[in-house]
């Protein structure tokens, strides 16, 4: 379990985009809560019975 990001280069790159477009409370580990709930990022550990359904759904 310490293995899993509370934030990624992605969330952290986003995060800092949108901070310069005006939008505060947008911080990289609010970010990465994001992604993982609108299933953008497959954050199921390796040994997970969900792991390969989601990588599956993501290379649709």
């Amino acid at each position: 379990m310490r293995e899993v990001p509370a934030q990624t280069p992605m969330s952290q790159a986003l995060s800092k985009d949108l901070k310069k477009r005006g939008f505060t409370f947008c911080g990289p580990v609010i970010i990465y809560a994001f992604a993982q709930a609108i299933g953008m990022v497959n954050d199921h550990m390796t040994d997970c019975d969900r792991h390969g359904a989601c990588a599956k759904l993501g290379k649709v």
